[in-house]
């Protein structure tokens, strides 16, 4: 038996790790492209980027975007109504990894779901424009009674000037950025300029193909870890860590999101820094 088999089937047969009871389709969900100055923003209905847990409720189960069911409370979802609805399950700015050890969880951490919102941002399966839509969403949670269900604020927008204003003013006070949905657009499974994100910075995805050992400071842990992007780039990411995620880094294999602000000549990530291990289920 190999040492590495060994060792796994030790962890495996001592440790208990999170697990999921359930799964289902993985929902068809609208993605957004990145804003760029020149788009006419009086189109646009603006609203705050949360940091939080994508979920997809299809009047039944709370879904992530992977197609794991969240293993929330009956009494969580007990007033959530049967209408298939988008959000982002949240707590707070600057809360996600704590919002993620909550609603990850396989059996229900009550008092944890206790803070938690469902923030609707979305009705996918509405035949009606956004801005209907919108409307749609604050009349169906206002008429459910839950506490647990609230809609995302979605503001009108002048022009550039005030929106890159309101963009500083939100990361200022701790949020990650604005979204910009298009008022006359349909609900459609695809990546367009229907919906639009906006942040002080990018970010993406990599896989995990090395950890650097640390040198200095960090001798003994985790210094750096080698990554591939989608676009099969190679590079290393030394920034963004806890020291706890420097003893216990992300795991060779594990994709993780990272931020970074523009591209090199040699269109590689600029300035790129860890984020967060995607979890997905």
């Amino acid at each position: 038996m190999k040492k590495s088999f060994f060792i796994a089937l030790i962890l495996t047969t001592f440790f208990h790790f999170p697990a999921f009871a359930e799964s289902t389709q993985k929902p068809q969900i609208q993605l957004a492209n990145l804003y760029h100055e020149g788009v006419d923003v009086t189109k646009y209905l603006v609203s705050e980027k949360l940091d939080g847990v994508r979920a997809y409720w299809d009047g039944e189960k709370l879904i992530s975007r992977e197609g794991g069911v969240y293993n929330a409370p009956k009494w969580f979802l007990a007033d959530f109504p049967k209408t298939h609805l988008e959000g982002e399950l949240w707590i707070g700015r600057g809360k996600f990894e704590e919002v993620s050890g909550i609603v990850r969880k396989e059996n229900p951490e009550e008092e944890g779901w206790k803070r938690v919102n469902l923030m609707l941002f979305d009705m996918p399966q509405s035949k009606e424009v956004f801005e209907k839509r919108y409307e749609d969403m604050k009349n169906l949670v206002a008429k459910s009674g839950s506490k647990y269900l609230l809609v995302i604020e979605q503001k009108e927008i002048t022009d550039h000037k005030n929106l890159m204003k309101q963009l500083h003013e939100m990361v200022k006070n701790g949020g990650e950025g604005l979204m910009l949905h298009r008022k006359d657009a349909l609900y459609q499974a695809i990546r367009s300029d229907d919906l639009l994100k906006l942040k002080t910075f990018e970010d993406a995805e990599a896989i995990v193909i090395a950890h650097i050992a640390g040198k200095g400071k960090y001798v003994g842990v985790m210094g750096a870890l080698l990554v591939e992007n989608d676009e099969k780039q190679r590079f290393k990411i030394g920034g963004g860590f806890s020291d706890e995620q420097r003893k216990s880094p992300p795991e060779i294999g594990s994709r993780i999101t990272y931020k970074f602000f523009g591209k090199t000549k040699n269109n590689k990530p600029r300035f790129a820094s860890f984020m967060r291990v995607r979890e997905e289920f």
